[in-house]
């Protein structure tokens, strides 16, 4: 550790007098103290908004680099953090499990944790992190072997550390925590092993659960130690025991709506891929394949677990149309409060904010081919031929029928978070235009084995590029502008005050864009692909934004042809920080 940080703490213990500390009020408001960015998402509504207007259409163009970072070593991969700023330290995660404190005036590395990862980690989709969580004096941050380690915000110092789950069966975990009311919730990484989803508390100061809730049909949750009450309804939308590896891993993370005081998480894809063996290959009455509560957006109470209500954005799912895909809560045109979210299966839905209730849905990429829409009760109207064969009808009984789905399992949009401004009442949605030939084959539970019972080949739609940056009103579903790129896009957005919205590509460009129209007003070259988050905050007076850079995460591992297209980006580790000088901020 810094000796300069060491030395501070000890004379500020001697003296008694108290560290500064991140209280739930912080959080509460942390969209609008500019100074601090202690939540992932810049509030926990996940909006990406800030009310900066320092630096501005007028002005971004002298936005010039203030410092930056090497995560050094030879630990690249795929670099997903949000940086998180408190107290005149920012802190970072990085690939394989690590964490950072830097000076934020400086860049000067203050400390580093590395956590002792072991062998046989089964990560689904590269070695990233996509964040920590800040309260009280702790920082918090989940590691590959599926654990939840606190740390000393000042020292980095480990003051507990818990298990998420058995890294030996398929479980990791890569999100950022979520803090509200003193405890810190979790989700959980790796649907593709047959893992089950489950939503975890624990109290921030000793590590101790308060509950769980486990998101397929049958499991049981806990609270305060003791069995509470079982999710759903044994065998209501499952054929026999497939629901003890049903999948569902929660593993984006959630976001937490105050004025109705709910945790919102989304579930990904039921097991195994294979919706045949599930009772989803053909049409059924009622819900019965609908294989709750996979592939879905849960309304939880934050104090006991148990689950307000959901919306199951693909019932019957067969794609690996994931529904972790982040929930922001927003004010429409009509001045009511929604729910926006952008899915993996193409289509943006808005959702009532008191109950999760559908409202409308409007797709957001082209040539959706699964459904030929959305019913009036949000639920897909299927293209059942568009649905991957069953293995036992084919000849073989080794494969089903290949069929080109569009989009493809990597989504019309993926984990990256997009934004939403309240100047335009905009959202900013990171998407691919791609598609799929995806089979079936058959597939048995095999603990810490892959458990898909599919195949695939990603491919791109058109020739000229594959990523679009999507201005869409969620109230119309109108597109308003479009940035097309020609590789895909795998990083956050982030909108303010004023008038800006920031994104990277996997070239490596971090660009601002004006928000009302879509023209590039600058860019920086950052050496690598960005498949970060930017945040922007203001110090001494000045506008700071900050992005990492580091190419990696899902695409060149799954990508089919489309990482073919990719192979040759560079793979780096370097967080940027940018400022607008106090001279340059005036209108040019």
């Amino acid at each position: 550790m810094n000796r300069f940080i060491m030395a501070v703490t000890a004379s500020l213990v001697a003296a008694g007098i108290a560290q500064a500390e991140v209280t739930e009020e912080d959080l509460r408001n942390d969209q609008t103290i500019t100074t601090q960015v202690v939540t992932n998402g810049m509030g926990r509504h996940l909006q990406r908004y800030s009310p900066l207007d320092i630096l501005n259409r007028d002005n971004v163009q002298n936005l010039v680099p203030a410092w930056a970072f090497s995560l050094g070593g030879e630990k690249q991969r795929g670099q997903e953090t949000q940086p998180l700023i408190y107290d005149g330290i920012m802190y970072i995660t990085g690939s394989y499990s690590r964490l950072y404190a830097i000076d934020v005036k400086t860049g000067e590395e203050l400390w580093q944790y590395d956590a002792r990862l072991p062998e046989g980690i089964l990560p689904c989709c590269d070695v990233i992190n996509r964040g920590a969580a800040i309260f009280g004096d702790k920082i918090y941050f989940g590691t590959l072997d599926a654990r939840l380690v606190a740390l000393d915000l000042k020292t980095g110092d480990v003051v507990w550390r818990d298990k998420i789950g058995d890294y030996k069966a398929g479980y990791s975990y890569t999100a950022a925590p979520l803090i509200v009311n003193g405890l810190v919730i979790t989700g959980n990484s790796g649907g593709e092993f047959g893992i089950v989803g489950e939503v975890q508390a624990r109290d921030a100061e000793t590590g101790d659960i308060v509950w769980t809730r486990p998101v397929i049909e049958g499991h049981m949750g806990t609270l305060n130690g003791e069995e509470s009450t079982m999710t759903g309804t044994l065998n209501a939308t499952w054929p026999g025991d497939m629901w003890k590896t049903g999948g569902g891993a929660t593993w984006l993370g959630g976001s937490y709506d105050a004025d109705t005081d709910t945790l919102v998480f989304g579930t990904g894809n039921p097991a195994p891929w294979n919706s045949h063996l599930r009772n989803a290959g053909t049409p059924v009455d009622g819900n019965a394949g609908d294989n709750l509560y996979a592939a879905s957006r849960l309304g939880i109470d934050p104090a006991t677990g148990d689950i307000k209500w959901h919306f199951q954005t693909t019932p019957r799912e067969g794609w690996d149309f994931d529904g972790v895909n982040e929930v922001v809560a927003f004010t429409g045109s009509d001045g009511k409060n929604y729910f926006g979210t952008a899915d993996r299966n193409g289509f943006f839905y808005i959702l009532n904010r008191e109950d999760g209730a559908f409202v409308a849905a409007h797709p957001f990429v082209k040539d959706i081919s699964w459904a030929e829409g959305i019913d009036e009760n949000g639920r897909p109207i299927f293209n059942e031929e568009n649905r991957p064969g069953d293995p036992t009808a084919a000849a073989d009984g080794n494969k089903g029928e290949t069929i080109f789905a569009v989009p493809s399992f990597l989504g019309g949009k993926n984990w990256m978070p997009m934004a939403f401004s309240q100047n335009t009442g905009l959202f900013y949605v990171p998407s691919n235009e791609w598609g799929m030939d995806i089979w079936n084959e058959p597939i048995a539970y095999k603990e810490g084995a892959a458990y898909l019972g599919a195949g695939f080949t990603i491919k791109p739609l058109f020739e000229d590029y594959i990523g679009s940056l999507k201005a869409l009103d969620p109230m119309s579903g109108e597109i308003k502008w479009e940035f097309q790129n020609p590789a895909p896009l795998w990083g956050g957005v982030m909108t303010t005050a004023g008038g800006l919205v920031f994104t990277g590509t996997p070239e490596g460009h971090f660009i601002a864009f004006d928000d009302a129209t879509g023209e590039e007003l600058w860019s920086f070259q950052t050496g690598s692909g960005i498949v970060g988050q930017p945040i922007t905050w203001e110090q001494d007076g000045e506008q700071y934004v900050s992005v990492i850079s580091g190419w990696g995460g899902a695409v060149p591992l799954w990508g089919g042809e489309v990482a073919k297209q990719v192979s040759f980006l560079n793979q780096g580790g370097t967080l940027w920080t940018f400022r607008l000088p106090r001279q340059l901020a005036g209108n040019n």
